[in-house]
């Protein structure tokens, strides 16, 4: 098989409307159209390379005129898993289907879970609520900082988050915490993940910084075990190798938001010269989308579009692209959580020589079964490859 090259950018966050089933989930779910919505914000994208790969040709986007003219391949994905979270969306997308919720905690973690966790640290812990991740530091901030008891809390997700001041415990033993969290929270109450928020700043004026870490469940063997069992590189950037645990991950890269990310993605490129690269993009849900700051959500969606153009320029003949989501968060709702919404699809080689609608894909998995077809490795899970759909317009998938 000739050298390739699979680009997977992930835009954390970035749905494209109301999935099916979204009134399982809530109203907010059922008027929920991420893009359209931020896009309307604005009163139109500016994204002229998105636009050039297809995206205005998924969905009725303000500014965003569908492509008739230059090759692209365009479609969304909605997901079969139970839930809306970053954990779901990317263990489907290499072949896992979660089907059962995981636990969630509306009013807070039993006092089984937060003995133990105290216990293990040697610290009372503050708040044990769902809250925004800036309100709870905020509001706990100063008592944590005279304390120094970390800040624990949840969100609608199944998520165990420390948030601790960098001042105050140093970073290494916050991860420490979390792992220790991680290691009670299996079974009955195994959260999908646990995520290390560390802060900055003073009382009034405290910050997140780009040290967060997660923690994440491992939910079995996915395709990236079967790339990298078989010496096929597997880069992981930004908070990728923390969603799989490092499980099938052979590089991490740590990025500092979209910007640096981008950067990062780009460096990498003219570094690694076959296997899969797959980087998240999470400034747009952690930035914008949890903040109800649709204006925010546009103009880094707008900033991503310049940076693609140096991604698109640097690709070669030999590499495919990818571009999705995992999730939707729209801004413009109420509540400040993810929303259960089909995501974007886009697929773009240099040798691309026609427009190909690959559809309404009824599982994330699509992707992990065209990854591995395109690697030649065995699939894992429920998904179609997309690649016969390519064929025609794609000769290289050929070779």
């Amino acid at each position: 098989m000739t050298e390739r090259r699979f680009v997977w950018i992930v835009l954390d966050s970035v749905g494209c409307g109301a999935a099916p089933d979204a009134a399982h989930y809530g109203k907010a779910d059922v008027a929920s159209n991420t893009l359209k919505h931020v896009a309307q914000a604005v009163h139109g994208l500016h994204v002229p390379n998105l636009q050039r790969i297809g995206l205005g040709n998924i969905e009725d986007i303000p500014g965003v005129a569908p492509n008739q003219a230059t090759p692209c391949a365009y479609g969304k994905m909605r997901e079969q898993s139970h839930g809306k979270d970053t954990t779901n969306g990317h263990w489907e997308f290499v072949g896992v289907v979660l089907e059962k919720d995981l636990p969630v905690y509306p009013h807070g973690f039993p006092a089984e879970v937060m003995d133990a966790f105290e216990r293990s640290i040697g610290r009372k812990a503050l708040c044990n609520k769902p809250m925004s991740g800036t309100a709870v530091i905020e509001l706990y901030g100063p008592e944590h900082e005279l304390t120094k008891c970390p800040i624990v809390y949840t969100s609608a997700d199944s998520v165990f988050q420390i948030a601790a001041h960098e001042d105050i415990v140093p970073l290494t033993l916050l991860y420490e915490w979390c792992e220790k969290a991680r290691s009670i929270l299996v079974g009955e109450h195994g959260v999908g993940r646990v995520i290390a928020r560390p802060f900055q700043g003073q009382s009034g004026h405290y910050v997140r910084t780009t040290h967060r870490r997660d923690y994440s469940l491992n939910f079995g063997r996915t395709v990236l075990n079967e790339l990298a069992d078989r010496d096929i590189k597997v880069v992981g950037l930004g908070k990728i190798h923390d969603i799989y645990g490092g499980s099938g991950i052979t590089d991490a890269i740590h990025t500092e938001g979209n910007v640096d990310g981008m950067h990062r993605l780009i460096e990498t490129l003219g570094n690694v010269r076959s296997g899969l690269v797959y980087i998240n993009l999470v400034d747009f849900d952690s930035l914008y989308g949890h903040r109800n700051d649709p204006v925010g959500f546009a103009r880094a969606i707008e900033q991503f579009d310049v940076q693609l153009r140096e991604v698109l320029d640097t690709l070669t003949e030999h590499d495919l692209l990818c571009i999705t989501a995992d999730h939707g968060c729209d801004p413009t709702t109420e509540g400040t959580d993810h929303t259960r919404e089909w995501v974007p699809l886009l697929l773009w080689s240099k040798l691309l020589t026609g427009i190909v609608p690959l559809g309404d894909r009824s599982t994330f998995a699509d992707l992990g079964a065209t990854l591995a077809e395109y690697f030649s490795v065995p699939p894992i899970g429920p998904g179609t490859s997309m690649l016969p759909l390519l064929a025609d317009c794609l000769p290289s998938l050929r070779a």
